[in-house]
């Protein structure tokens, strides 16, 4: 199990969160995915290793950017 975490910024609402949410949850691998517009948190859970590339241009494909945390 696998779990990255990334700053997003942008976020303001719960539309914000369902549109990082959709377009992360297409990224291969991803199992669970937890995103805050309050705290601007994304964390992504993947039973496998993620590819950080692949998840950060889904956030920017939402409109979003984003940078890894830990």
């Amino acid at each position: 199990m696998t779990t990255n975490e990334f700053q997003v910024t942008g976020m303001t609402c719960g539309h914000c969160e369902m549109s990082i949410r959709e377009e992360v949850a297409e990224v291969p691998g991803v199992d669970d995915i937890q995103v805050s517009a309050q705290t601007g948190k994304l964390v992504v859970t993947g039973s496998d290793s993620l590819d950080d590339a692949q998840i950060l241009a889904a956030v920017a494909e939402a409109g979003y950017s984003a940078v890894r945390t830990v």
